[in-house]
Order: structure tokens, then C-alpha cells, then sequence
């Protein structure tokens, strides 16, 4: 017997196992490249236990990591036309929310969230930017003025979490226009009286970085997140030199008064707590 057959015949005695293995069981970390455990990450909020690399969370966990245990009610999305300038690229805009909506489950890039953090009233905006990049679009910007004005009504600070590539591309002028009209709502709620803190993620960018990122009365963010107007090379190319290693990170904001602190996720929910009191105290002493 040949070995062709030998091996054939061994063949016929091997049943095919079917893996019940998930694809999902380990993730390979994006800032050192480590394959950690999913149940380990998560556990640590998301953040490499070997390299402390913070990866991109959503609204939902967002919201789970920040507000005290069954304190909290997701806001209802203001409803905007989908479709306002009827683009098309290569494919139509509908098409890329709908994709959009059914990966994330969320109706657009920004989620809103009323409840309490260690028992401190607050509201908070979540901007995903697994949500075509969390781009800046018509639905943002009413999202952001809806977080406002639900601030308002419960006296209480407003805090957002950006994520973003910037301007919404397929809204055009409409996009841009939310620029200013998110920078009245900050008036509207210093009017009131009413704290606004901004806490910068991996990336925030463009013209969410030209506004309401950039006005907050304290301004924290996440370890090593990419925080800029515009590209590395762009600006490189035109002063004609060669920019530090660390331009555009939150260490680099910080050491040069762009940033106030840079705080760690699993701290962020004790940092934001006592940030709201001192803040609170500090507009009812004045």
C-alpha cells in the first residue's frame, strides 16, 4: 500500500470538530500589540493591562463606568432629516447611517445620559466614534443642545466625552453650522450658572475640536489620546519642520495649558464626583 493511500485510509477515521470557541475571546491590544484575554479587558475597563493603552469604549459603557449603580435614564435623541442634502459618494448617505445604526444600535454619533455620579446630579454626552467616526452632523449638534437644555432643567452640569474625526462630510454647510450653534448652548448654560467639563478621547479632531471640545470650564483627558485640528503632516508640510514625537497627545496638551489634567479611566468616575462638587460650591459661593 502506497503512502497516498495510507494516509487517505487514516482520513477516513477523522471527524471534523466544530469549534465552539468564540471569535471574540482575546484582543489584540492597539498600542502594544499584546493578545489580552476579552473578559480580562473588560474587567479592566477596556485598558491594556500591559501597555495601559485606553481603547475606544461607547455611550453604554460609558455611561456604566460613570454613574452611580441604577442611577441613570438615557435621554431620548432629538430626530433630525437624514438626508438633508440628498449626498451620494459611493454609496447614498441613508445607506451609511442605516449600516451605522445597526452596528452600534445607537440612532446617531451622541448620546445623552441624566443621573448621578457618587451622588452629584449630572448629565452627560457621549460622542461614539464608532459611529461613522463620530463625525459632527445635524443629529450631534441637537443631541448636544438637547444635553444642555436637560442640564438646565436639572441644575446640573453638563460633562462630555468627544470622539471624533470631525465635520460630517455628507451634511456640508448644515455640519458647520453646528459650530456655533453648540457654543450659544455652552452660553446658555454659563447663563444658568451651570459647570461645563469636557473630557478629550482617542481621537478628537476637527471642527468638533474647534468648539465645544475646547470650551469646557475644566478640560481632562484620556492617557495618550490623539488630540487635534488637523493632521501631523499637514502642519509639518507647512511650517517646514519636523514636529516632537508626542505633538497631539493629552501629555503633550497638558504640559502646554491646552489640558488640565490627564486622568486615567478607572479614575475618572472619582475625579469627575469631587470635580462637580467643587464646581457647584464655587458658582452658589459666587
Amino acid at each position: 500500500m502506497s503512502w497516498i493511500s495510507r494516509v487517505r485510509n487514516a482520513l477516513a477515521y477523522v471527524t471534523t470538530k466544530t469549534s465552539e470557541t468564540p471569535d471574540n475571546l482575546w484582543h489584540k491590544c492597539k498600542g502594544c500589540g499584546t493578545m489580552v484575554f476579552s473578559k480580562e479587558l473588560e474587567e479592566n475597563l477596556y485598558v491594556c493591562p500591559h501597555c495601559d493603552h485606553h481603547e475606544r469604549i461607547g455611550p453604554a459603557r460609558r455611561f456604566e463606568y460613570l454613574f452611580d449603580q441604577g442611577s441613570y435614564t438615557v435621554l431620548a435623541s432629538p430626530r433630525v432629516v437624514d438626508d438633508p442634502l440628498k449626498f451620494r459618494d459611493q454609496k447614498p448617505y441613508p445607506a451609511r447611517l442605516k449600516a451605522a445604526r445597526a452596528s452600534t444600535g445607537e440612532p446617531d454619533a451622541f448620546l445623552n445620559a441624566s443621573g448621578t455620579i457618587l451622588g452629584q446630579k449630572a448629565v452627560i454626552g457621549v460622542q461614539d466614534f464608532a459611529f461613522m467616526g463620530g463625525s459632527m452632523g445635524q443629529a450631534v449638534g441637537e443631541a448636544f443642545i438637547a444635553g444642555v437644555e436637560a442640564a438646565i432643567a436639572a441644575k446640573a452640569p453638563y460633562i462630555v466625552f468627544t470622539a471624533s474625526g470631525g465635520a460630517r462630510m455628507q451634511e456640508g454647510i448644515l455640519s458647520l453650522m453646528q459650530m456655533p450653534r453648540t457654543t450659544v448652548a455652552i452660553e446658555m448654560l454659563h447663563d444658568a450658572g451651570l459647570p461645563y467639563i469636557v473630557v478629550l478621547t482617542d481621537p478628537t479632531s476637527g471642527g468638533v475640536m474647534a468648539a465645544y471640545a475646547m470650551l469646557g470650564d475644566v478640560q481632562i483627558a484620556e492617557p495618550r489620546a490623539t488630540l487635534a485640528f488637523t493632521g501631523r503632516r499637514v502642519i509639518e508640510n507647512t511650517i517646514r519642520e519636523k514636529l516632537p514625537d508626542d505633538f497631539q497627545t493629552s501629555e503633550y496638551y497638558r504640559d502646554h495649558g491646552l489640558v488640565d489634567m490627564v486622568e486615567h479611566r478607572k479614575d475618572l468616575r472619582d475625579v469627575l464626583g469631587r470635580l462637580i462638587g467643587l464646581l457647584i460650591d464655587a458658582k452658589e459661593a459666587a
